[in-house]
This record gives C-alpha cells, structure tokens and sequence, in this order.
C-alpha cells in the first residue's frame, strides 16, 4: 500500500552547521537555557542532544555553583554516548572529561554500581554516568540533600512516569522537592504509549522547556530528502508464502539493496511465533542461504536468492550475552555502509542506538507505544551520503473474522494509524495562528503565519506554554483516547470531535485551565492539525488553502468554517482505499459495538443536522437502524434529546 505519510525537506544544512562554540542549531538552542534550575529538552533522534548536555553541564559546572554531574541513561549501551569527548578544538571552554572509574555503564553487578555511585558523591570527581536503574537503587535510602549543588541529567526522559508505582518517577519528584539540584531531562518523545503523565502539572510547570521539531531536524539535513512512513497488511505469519501469490509478506517489502533494520514481534504480541529464534531462521530463509557465520564478529554471511550477493546480517535478537557482545561490539565499530546489510532486532537497535547507513526501518507487528515508534523511525532518520530517502513500514496482522482477537487486531490498526496520524503532525513545518482583524494590512505577511477569523488566543501564561511546547504531546494524548479512537474514522460529525470531544479530553488533561483557556488550547489544536493536513497553493497574488475538499482563500477562513472538518479523517480515507471491503466491515462492526455514548453538548450540535435531514427527506426522522453512520447518530440523538425532554418535563411538575 502507499505511504500514509510522505514527507519532503530542503536540504537546508542548517541543523548540521556549526557556531564558534561548536554547537549546532539544537544544541545552541538548548544552551540558551543553560541557567534554568529545571530545564527540558525535547529533540529528535540524531539531533545531538548528548553533546548539548556536555554545553549546558561544563557551564554549571565552571559558572553556576553546580558541583557535580550524574548522568542517567536508560540502559548501558547509550552511556558509551557520554564518553570523553573534545569541544575545546571546535570553540568550546572546556572538553568533556568523565573519569572512566566512574562510568557505571560498564559490565559489572549492580550493588557494587550503588557503592560507586555512594563513592562518587563523596570524592573530588565531577562527573559520574550511570543506568536509570543505577540511580533508583542507589537513592533508596540515600539522603536526599547530598545531591545538593548536583546537576541530575535524564537521558530518555519519557521513561519516567508520575505514576505512583514508577520509582525514577519518585526519584525525581523528591529531588525536586528535597535538594537544591539541577535537573536536566533529555528526550525524543515526550509521549509515553501508556497515556500516562511524564510528570503532574504542577511539577512539570517548573521546567523550562526547550522543543526543536523533528521538522527543523530533517529539514536542516545535507543528503536525506524525503521521509515515507507507511503500513503493509498480511494474513497468516508474515514470513510465510501466501498461498494466492507464492511469496511473503516479508519478501514483498524487504529490499536487499536497502540498509534495514528490522524488528521482530515482541513474544507478547498477537503476531508472534512465541519462538523469536525460529522467526530469525525463517527472515534468513527469506532473505537467502547462510553460507557461515564469522567467528570473530559475530555477523552471518547469507547468499541471496535473489541476486546471489553476499549480506551482511547482524543478530541482536540472540541473547547469549557472549554473542550479543560481539555483534553489538562490531556494529559500534562499523565505518561504511558495506560493513552491514540488515540487522534482525527484538528488545534491541531502538532508541539510542546508531547506524547512520540505514534507509528502511521495518517493523513487524503493532506497537502500542508513540514513543517507541519515533524511536525506531530515528533510527532511519540519521543523515547519511548514502541514501535520500528514509522509509518506515509497519508490517501488521490483517484482522480475520475468524480470529477469536478480531477486536483487538481492530484496535491495533487503529491505533496503528493514529501513530501515522501524529507523526505526520510531528514531521512537518510549524505554523502560527494569529487572530485576524479588519483592520490587518492585507500585504502584512509573516512566515508561516496563519491568520484566522473568530480565532481565541490565550490568557495565561500556562495556557501559552502549551501551545508553544506541547501541542504535540497534547495530539498524541487526543489520539490514544479510547473515545477519540472509537470517532476518528467518521462515524462522529467533525463538530462533535472538535467542539465536544476534544475539549472535554483537554480538561482531563489540564485540570488547572480555564474555560477561555481550554478553548484557546482547543481552537490551537483543530487548527494546527488540519492546516498540517492541507495543501496552500498560490494563485497570483493570493494564497488558497485546500482542505478536506474546500478550497478557500487564506485570507477568509474562519474557525467555524475550521470546526467543521475532522482533523484526523485523512489516515483513515487512505487505509479504507488499501484493505479489503470484509477488513472495513469488521473495523465498522466492532466501532458500532463500542460507540461513544451520547452527551447533551453532542446532541444539542446535532439537532439542526437533524431539522434539514428531514426537510430533504420529505418529513421523515432518520433511523436509528439506517447502515449510514450519521444518519444512525443523528436518530440517536433524537431518541436522547426526547428522553431528555421528558425528563425536564417530570422534574418542572
């Protein structure tokens, strides 16, 4: 099927170019706000935030009063990223000089990494780099004021949680509370898969919050052109030959001559084998004949069926630790794009992992986690003289009737198409929405600057915050909302999502905001998804706006007229044209059976809907039996509204 989301950048070359002090665009940006107490970054993969907290924490270190620096990243691997590194050559004041005695990523027990990192805070040293894991053992029972004058960096910050079970959440809340620390939190998504909060509001109002987009990102590359993220539907096991077309549904995207990663199922998905090695021998068996396997590097050599080559195949889904070694020691140490053909990956290759050569990333099975789909996409996004185009697949399950999991492997889709949904969001250029007056200059233009009629601004400073930092995260919460899943592919008027729907999440979301707020947010929102969903042409002098089917000029559109398209209809449009005709009916079927319930603000906005359905049908009520979605919502909601009625008839005597 065709990518859902096609991108395409102009090799600016701009996020790769250096200042005087050695810094790239993201990372000058970050250390402008190198003084914050409290200071977030959220970068994409590749855009170097590693070298950015080296920036920020050498100044607090010589400027700042800040004594000491830990650093915590998610798992040992991706300590090997803060290793010495020189900035004094490129302008810089100082280089990064960590004592290899105190880098707990390296291979030794847990307890002596706790009795380090206890050691660490009463020497001399400066700097200490540890495992998120090393950092909540150790602060069990540590008092809480030695990490005073101490910058704490988290690396992969969405792994914390305000959750009152997750213990590096706890950590950080008690720092925060208890210590003068610095903290410094790192990440590429800012979203976790579970919808639960990173950190409560109120907490997370303490950060200063410095976003680069994934846009500014890839646009600002040399080599990389265009970004496809699409998804590919097969019945049965995906390395098995469909019977109708003799071949796989592996075979059928895999590409010999792309450099891929490709991800197994995780052994709790629907789409498993449950025996992950067997599923590495049947991807060798697609891809071609093992001729043998290098004792030395751990890569194994497969003969292709295809073209009869030689591929380069790493496995990192075999977990025998002196195999895993070896490989993973090789592929830190690869140096051209001929050193390695394809790298077959469970648990392993996602975030934080680095192999710039690769083009396709190629998932297999649903995954229910924004954060680890932005992951894997990063992992293809690297800029690299060897490709212009990066490509995401997600290989999923094609829901069968006869599954007793039908409605799972329906959510799955769906879910599966709101994560393209965002990620065509995250990915393309940021816009800013002004109020429109009469008054304004007609010829008084900005860079994307969007002005709107009937458009509310906000009025707290938290309000503002959102919609300059979150707006993103604040998507990815609407679109994992079960409701707003059971609405997406249209069975719910635009209106409803967009003036019922949506608020009511945001309140959820942002129970500090007010009413003016919640609607500013709202209006920001709607907005910013369905103007990244349209296409503006200019004709002459004057710029029109194409979307969901009208085509308006730019200077007259108005919130209402906003109010009325579906910002996340699109994905769905595409799927419904790339599945069969049986796959839609049950995606419908298992929709009906779990529908929003009717509230009083939907039906109320339904009910001149309703008044010209029956005067342009001669009289008649809709029917609540009718297969046409609106028409059945639109009966439903007379039957409320009647109920409705009679209720405030008994209640007034």
């Amino acid at each position: 099927m065709p990518n859902l989301v096609h991108v395409t950048y102009d090799q600016t070359g701009k996020s790769k170019s250096t200042n005087a002090l050695g810094m790239r665009e993201m990372q000058e940006k970050a250390y402008e706000g190198r003084t914050a107490q409290y200071l977030l970054l959220k970068a994409p993969p590749a855009s170097g935030k590693s070298r950015a907290l080296m920036f920020i924490a050498l100044d607090k270190l010589k400027n700042q009063g800040i004594k000491k620096v830990i650093v915590a990243v998610p798992e040992k691997s991706i300590g090997a990223s803060f290793g010495a590194t020189e900035l004094k050559k490129y302008g810089f004041f100082a280089d990064w000089n960590p004592n290899p005695k105190y880098n707990l990523c390296a291979p030794g027990e847990e307890k002596s990494k706790v009795t380090a990192f206890l050691n660490f805070l009463e020497s001399e040293e400066q700097i200490l780099v540890c495992t998120h894991a090393t950092l909540r053992f150790a602060f069990d029972g540590l008092d809480v004021k030695k990490l005073n004058e101490t910058l704490v960096a988290i690396d992969e910050f969405h792994h914390v949680s305000a959750e009152g079970d997750n213990i590096l959440g706890q950590v950080l809340k008690s720092i925060m509370h208890n210590s003068t620390a610095h903290i410094v939190a790192m990440t590429g998504s800012y979203f976790r898969g579970d919808n639960v909060p990173v950190l409560m509001p109120e907490d997370e109002a303490k950060f200063t919050k410095v976003t680069y987009s994934y846009y500014q990102q890839l646009n600002g590359y040399e080599y990389l052109k265009s970004l496809g993220i699409g998804y590919h539907f097969y019945t049965g096991r995906y390395f098995k030959k469909n019977p109708e077309t003799g071949i796989s549904a592996l075979a059928e995207i895999v590409d010999e001559n792309q450099k891929t990663i490709i991800h197994i199922p995780s052994v709790n998905s629907a789409e498993s084998s449950k025996e992950k090695y067997e599923e590495v021998n049947h991807i060798i068996d697609v891809l071609g004949e093992l001729e043998f396997q290098d004792e030395k590097t751990g890569v194994l050599h497969i003969k292709s069926h295809l073209t009869g080559k030689t591929l380069k195949v790493a496995d990192l889904v075999n977990d025998n630790p002196k195999s895993r070694d070896k490989i993973s020691a090789y592929l830190r140490e690869v140096k051209s794009a001929d050193d390695i053909d394809i790298i077959i990956a469970l648990g392993m290759a996602k975030e934080g992992f680095d192999w710039p050569y690769c083009q396709h990333a190629l998932t297999i099975g649903y995954r229910g986690s924004l954060t680890e789909i932005i992951q894997i996409i990063g992992r293809a996004t690297r800029d690299s003289n060897n490709k212009i185009h990066a490509q995401f697949t997600n290989l999923i399950a094609q829901p069968d009737a006869q599954d007793d999991d039908v409605k799972l492997s329906v959510n799955n889709m769906l879910k599966a198409i709101t994560a393209s949904l965002l990620m065509e969001q995250v990915l393309a250029p940021n816009f800013k929405f002004k109020l429109k007056k009469d008054e304004d200059d007609e010829n008084e233009e900005e860079d994307n600057t969007i002005k709107i009629r009937g458009f509310k601004l906000p009025t707290s400073q938290r309000a503002k915050d959102i919609i300059d930092t979150d707006l993103n995260d604040l998507k990815a919460k609407l679109l994992q909302d079960p409701q707003m899943l059971k609405a997406m592919p249209g069975n719910v008027e635009p209106e409803v999502i967009n003036t019922v729907l949506i608020p009511k999440i945001i309140r959820e979301i942002y129970p500090d905001l007010s009413d003016d707020d919640v609607e500013a947010v709202r209006q920001h929102v709607v907005v910013d998804s369905v103007i990244k969903n349209s296409t503006i042409e200019e004709q002459g002098d004057k710029k029109f706006i194409r979307m969901a089917g009208s085509f308006v000029n730019i200077d007259d559109i108005h919130i209402d007229l906003i109010d009325r398209i579906n910002p996340f209809q699109k994905a769905f449009e595409i799927l419904s044209k790339s599945v069969t005709t049986q796959v839609l009916k049950l995606i419908d079927e298992h929709i009906q059976s779990t529908k929003i319930e009717m509230t009083e603000e939907e039906a109320i906005l339904l009910w001149p809907k309703i008044k010209e359905w029956v005067k342009n049908n001669n009289g008649e009520q809709p029917n609540i039996q009718a297969f046409d979605h609106k028409e059945k919502r639109m009966a439903e909601a007379l039957v409320f509204l009647r109920e409705l009625k009679r209720k405030k008839a008994l209640e007034n005597g």
